[in-house]
């Protein structure tokens, strides 16, 4: 069983049982999330595309951790002017363990 999911402007391709790392979501650890719009599905060797949704289909996953990521260093320079700017981001992510996928 195989469905593809979009949440945070991005798209994964999940299975029950698989860990992904979305983008920050306001619920706590331990708790369902439900992925309604859900834009591939596959069981059994059949195939159903949604255009663009697929009616009825929804994925339930469980809150593992809220986080963040490794550290990413932006540096920008321009050498004749003396001009040097260092900055740091840590993007925040939701860990979520696929539990089942309904049609």
């Amino acid at each position: 069983m195989l469905a593809v999911i979009k949440t945070g402007g991005k798209q994964y391709i999940v299975s029950p049982g698989k860990k992904i790392k979305i983008e920050k979501v306001a619920q706590k650890e331990g708790e369902n999330i439900t992925f309604n719009e859900v834009l591939l599905l596959e069981k059994e060797g059949k195939v159903e595309i949604g255009t663009p949704l697929v009616k009825n289909g929804k994925v339930v996953g469980k809150i593992l951790k809220q986080g963040k990521s490794k550290k990413v260093i932006i540096f920008k320079v321009k050498k004749k002017k003396r001009y040097k700017v260092k900055k740091g981001h840590r993007q925040p992510f939701t860990e979520v363990e696929i539990t089942k996928i309904d049609i």
